[in-house]
């Protein structure tokens, strides 16, 4: 199971479009990435072809839009202050806000994630890469 079945399967399960499911997808991804402690996150994005070149797609420590106002301000002081880990996790909670989603349809979304992932990298490994990351977890309905 490769990124984009992972794609097709959370756009029809949790009814959204393509592009706006491939940017949840991605930007979870890159969460994950970002977030994931050691060999784990990268043994799990070798299970699933494609995963890690949509998590830079939307990569969530890419430069923020200029003038985002007071929630970009928010997003670098809290990322300043706490190191790139949890300006990860800020950013990625605000990217998917901002893709206009409501939360029972990320909680989907990142449910049916979850369970493409655990089918494409096993369940152990994918578990022990959302443990390492458990405020997302959380965010997502999952924790």
């Amino acid at each position: 199971m490769n990124v984009q079945d992972i794609v097709n399967t959370v756009s029809q399960k949790a009814g959204l479009d393509q592009a706006t499911t491939e940017k949840v997808v991605g930007t979870i991804f890159s969460v994950l990435e970002h977030e994931a402690e050691g060999t784990s996150a990268s043994s799990f994005f070798a299970k699933i072809p494609g995963a890690d070149d949509l998590a830079h797609q939307y990569d969530v420590m890419a430069a923020a839009p200029a003038g985002g106002g007071f929630l970009s301000s928010l997003q670098g002081a809290i990322g300043g202050v706490l190191g790139e880990k949890a300006g990860a996790l800020v950013n990625g909670l605000a990217a998917l806000k901002a893709s206009g989603l409501d939360l029972a349809q990320i909680q989907k979304a990142g449910e049916t994630l979850v369970q493409q992932a655990e089918a494409a990298a096993g369940p152990d490994l994918t578990n022990q890469v959302l443990g390492s990351v458990p405020s997302l977890k959380s965010h997502l309905g999952l924790g």
